[in-house]
């Protein structure tokens, strides 16, 4: 699958827009680790990408999926409880569970067309939390690193993490793709160290650029993603 940065930004914003939506699952109870659902998100986007009915010429997802990277990549993260969990979960989709944290990922929808049972969701109040700092990250797998002057919702940092692991596996060739899907896309979100951002900014690794749709301002650089066969 060729990259959509081939088109130039201008292109991109004449397309047809779509969004990518995920749901995080926050029960008032038991609401997951904050790490647990940025790299659950991740590991998400990488399933969906990755499936046979967005891969395959006649897919179910495959139109939708090339349409959404034919402009502009946009992630929305919604969350549900309860009863709006289970009809999210009726919707066509892929669940994923990682620690704590259970997300699904839908097929992309033109940004005017949600279905309703998505629709109505909140987008805001995703304000999650680790219970002790997350360990270091294994430097043999695949680091997604956010940017360390820059405060995020739990929710845009979901959405910017997945961000980041689309950037890498646009980069990989088929064999790395392969080799990384039959791992079960190992992956670990940290914050960067200060004095460690603008290297890694400035390494030739994938960064993304913030749109600036919502929190940030626009061309901020929120992740670096960091995969071993990039380096």
């Amino acid at each position: 699958m060729s990259s959509p940065f081939q088109h130039q930004a201008a292109d991109r914003d004449a397309a047809p827009q779509f969004v990518l939506p995920l749901v995080v699952r926050l029960e008032r109870d038991a609401p997951p680790h904050r790490t647990d659902a940025l790299e659950t998100a991740a590991r998400a986007v990488l399933t969906l990408l990755s499936d046979e009915r967005a891969t395959a010429e006649d897919g179910e997802w495959t139109r939708a999926v090339r349409d959404w990277q034919d402009a502009r990549i946009r992630k929305v993260v919604r969350r549900a409880r309860g009863a709006e969990w289970r009809r999210a979960e009726a919707l066509p989709g892929i669940t994923l569970t990682g620690g704590s944290a259970q997300v699904r990922v839908f097929p992309p929808v033109p940004l005017d067309g949600w279905p309703k049972d998505l629709a109505r969701l909140q987008v805001s109040g995703t304000e999650l939390e680790d219970p002790e700092p997350p360990p270091p990250a294994d430097p043999a797998e695949p680091v997604l690193w956010l940017n360390p002057d820059i405060t995020m919702s739990a929710g845009k940092a979901m959405a910017q993490a997945g961000h980041g692991a689309q950037l890498a596996w646009w980069e990989l060739s088929d064999a790395e793709r392969k080799s990384w899907r039959e791992a079960g896309f190992p992956l670990a979100v940290r914050t960067a160290a200060p004095q460690a951002w603008a290297g890694l900014t400035g390494s030739g690794l994938p960064v993304v650029r913030d749109a600036g749709f919502t929190e940030i301002a626009p061309g901020s650089c929120t992740v670096v993603a960091d995969h071993p066969a990039l380096r």
